[in-house]
């Protein structure tokens, strides 16, 4: 599933790559191997004397919503992992300068039962299939994944390659984020759960191919925001923990470059998430843009 990728990356050659589809893994890079260093005392010094894929033994599932909630709010706000974050971009050689990227996510996904009927908190939920485009209509944007722990192919997350060119019937012409947004901004982010932060599948789909991404602690992927992915529902009785963010290529936003946009129809586009990765300096101000502007895709040519 995976492409190789020579280190540092050309960034016009990396970008152009993943725009078609291509799916990078990288290994031994030291901030990324700092990073799960670091995520991991976090996590150990917070859940002492429990190990943490082992959490949800131990506390119930309001206690986990709280727990991770807190560690997640910790993370994001965690002056050490931007900073790793950015050294991991400059190895790769992405100059920072030229970079925006969105939140630093801590990610929780915890065993649950096939039959438990659990309320599907942001902090703990299995994310739906989805394309990330579907949301945020920024076809430059890249995702990066990483786990913290050893993962399997039964808690983890899968890529739908066979989908990367065929549309699929979504929600996303009736996602509307600037109601979204207004929503958590009054009551809080948590109050806009799982299911509505995202557009979702409308009808049945034959997804073909299924990769579920199994890689080790250190290691990093990188792929299409455009690509149709999904949570694995944790089959496992440890905690899956993964770290994540996406990026964007500040020249290539301005230039419109990015892969193709095959079914989302969404009525936002959504530069206000991001900001360039050496100083913070926002994506809006940057390119004078708006944090949400009109979008509306280009019919298909005969």
């Amino acid at each position: 599933m995976y492409s190789s990728f020579a280190v540092p990356v050309s960034p016009r050659g990396f970008h152009d790559r993943i725009y078609a589809g291509e799916i990078a893994c990288f290994s031994g890079l030291s901030p990324m191997q700092a990073l799960v260093a670091f995520t991991r005392g976090l996590l150990e010094d917070a859940f002492h004397p429990h190990q943490p894929p082992e959490i949800h033994r131990h506390l119930d599932h309001d206690r986990q919503v709280e727990e991770f909630s807190r560690l997640q709010k910790a993370f994001v706000q965690s002056a050490e992992v931007k900073r790793l974050w950015s050294e991991v971009f400059a190895v790769l050689g992405l100059d920072p300068e030229k970079l925006a990227r969105d939140r630093l996510h801590l990610r929780f996904q915890p065993h649950q039962p096939p039959a438990a009927n659990l309320p599907r908190a942001r902090s703990t939920a299995t994310i739906a299939f989805h394309r990330d485009t579907w949301g945020s209509n920024l076809y430059a944007q890249t995702n990066w994944w990483a786990p913290i722990y050893p993962i399997t192919a039964g808690r983890t997350f899968a890529i739908y390659p066979d989908l990367w060119t065929r549309a699929v019937p979504n929600t996303s012409a009736s996602f509307d984020l600037e109601a979204v947004l207004a929503r958590a901004k009054i009551a809080g982010r948590h109050a806009v759960d799982a299911d509505d932060a995202i557009p979702h599948l409308s009808g049945a789909v034959d997804v073909g191919a299924v990769e579920p991404v199994v890689v080790e602690p250190g290691e990093v992927i990188a792929f299409s925001s455009a690509h149709a992915h999904a949570g694995v529902p944790n089959s496992t009785d440890f905690t899956r923990i993964s770290l994540e963010t996406r990026t964007l290529w500040i020249e290539d936003v301005a230039a419109g470059r990015g892969a193709p946009n095959v079914d989302g129809d969404a009525p936002w586009m959504a530069p206000g998430w991001f900001r360039r990765v050496s100083d913070g300096a926002r994506l809006t101000e940057l390119l004078g843009l708006n944090a949400l502007e009109p979008y509306r895709r280009e019919s298909p040519v005969a």
